[in-house]
């Protein structure tokens, strides 16, 4: 495909401010509800530009079925494969573009267009399978030296494969949604046996997730070289942790009940295509990885994230900016290693980083990292401070793209508020 859909000199004919996530370069998709039924849209400035009535237009003929996109979710879009999506992307791009094709801009709006102020978005797709990664060598490393101060950081395997586990898809819920403290087994340090209760140590993990396509046949694996054929985009990732339920129950098996309890993910995917002026090589892997996680092109993306925390009384602070191309493990590997005993990835699967940290104090995704396991607690405005999360707390993750002779580009936020 040509570089034409991310020229930085391309305009919109939709008002876009200098400032936003979504200017025509973007084009991400989302899902929202119209008359109480999911519509699939495409962000352009402050508006969603609904693909449903401008596929039953026939605007959209030639680069995809009309059904594909008047589904109530992205699978069926997402099963179409990279030549589909890429259709879709160019045509959307002449039809918004000033000085492009006018089909669009000669019809009434309203029609056409919703204030993305006011849309209720919901999760794109239906997300058959979850898996999160634990893919920053940083993160790694300082979960090694708080859990095993004694101890290697790196257990043996780290370096050799991307390591993740398997989680809870129907616990995926879209930006906005509150969060219930969950509660389950703790036991304290001096305690002679656990109890059951709400989770004392409540925590973000900020992470970045990709979005798969067509999947493959069981028994058949992804091939690393072939990843940009299933890989349709990335959206913001915060998989909450409760972090003493964690504790007591991940040996032997790792994470269960202290990390399915909520997932949020921002409501935009972008697709790789507008990533692609943000695409940068990743750290330097050592020991070179196995001929399966071998890859012969950057597969790092330079996606700036931030962290805003805001209590119920409206203290707010900034307490971390990291960004995504810090990560050890790629997109890429992450999917090879996944599929290499032949396990089976699908339309609308979701695959999240792991805590994206990077080699800075500002630069930690997590709040376990931040203080410390709590030795060293964040100071807020007006005097509060935090270790954990505390009901009422608000935590906002925003991620954005810059590069020299690039359009910038967002991803929106991924929000969320704690509820006792």
């Amino acid at each position: 495909m040509s570089d034409r859909t991310t020229d930085p000199a391309a305009r919109s004919w939709i008002p876009v401010d200098a400032a936003s996530d979504f200017p025509i370069q973007n084009l991400p998709f989302g899902a929202f509800l119209c008359q109480g039924e999911p519509h699939l849209g495409v962000a352009i400035g402050e508006h969603i530009l609904d693909l449903h009535a401008l596929a039953a237009k026939g605007l959209l003929d030639g680069a995809c079925e009309r059904t594909t996109l008047q589904a109530a979710s992205l699978n069926p879009f997402l099963a179409a494969g990279r030549a589909t999506w890429r259709a879709v992307r160019e045509r959307l791009f002449d039809l918004l573009r000033e000085g492009g094709d006018d089909a669009l801009r000669a019809r009434d709006a309203s029609a056409f267009f919703v204030p993305r102020s006011t849309a209720s978005m919901v999760v794109p797709m239906q997300v058959g399978d979850y898996v999160d990664f634990y893919s920053s060598i940083e993160h790694a490393t300082n979960l090694g030296k708080i859990f095993r101060p004694d101890g290697e950081a790196l257990m043996p395997n780290w370096r050799w494969m991307p390591i993740g586990y398997h989680g809870r898809s129907g616990t995926i819920v879209i930006d906005g949604t509150p969060v219930r403290r969950p509660h389950g087994q703790r036991k304290a340090p001096d305690a002679a046996q656990p109890d059951v209760g709400p989770t004392r140590l409540l925590d973000i993990e900020v992470e970045i997730g990709f979005v798969t396509g067509p999947g493959n046949a069981l028994g058949s694996p992804i091939p690393a070289a072939e990843a940009r054929e299933h890989v349709f985009g990335l959206c913001i990732v915060n998989d909450w942790s409760a972090r003493d339920i964690q504790a007591w129950e991940y040996v032997p098996l790792g994470p269960f009940l202290g990390k399915s309890f909520a997932t949020t993910i921002s409501p935009w995917i972008v697709t790789l295509d507008a990533l692609e002026p943000f695409r940068v090589a990743g750290p330097v892997q050592e020991p070179p990885p196995l001929d399966y996680l071998r890859t012969g092109e950057a597969w790092n993306y330079d996606v700036a994230l931030d962290v805003d925390l805001t209590t119920a009384s409206g203290a707010t602070k900034r307490i971390s900016e990291t960004n995504y191309k810090f990560m050890y493990w790629n997109i890429a590997q992450q999917l090879a290693h996944a599929t290499v005993n032949g396990a089976v990835a699908r339309p609308g699967d979701l695959f999240a980083s792991g805590t994206i940290s990077g080699p800075t104090r500002e630069s930690l995704g997590s709040l376990i990292e931040l203080t410390w396991r709590g030795r060293d607690p964040i100071q807020l405005p007006g005097g509060q401070t935090r270790t954990f999360l505390e009901d009422g707390d608000a935590v906002a993750i925003h991620g954005r793209c810059e590069a020299a002779g690039a359009r910038s580009i967002g991803f929106g936020s991924a929000r969320g508020t704690i509820a006792g």
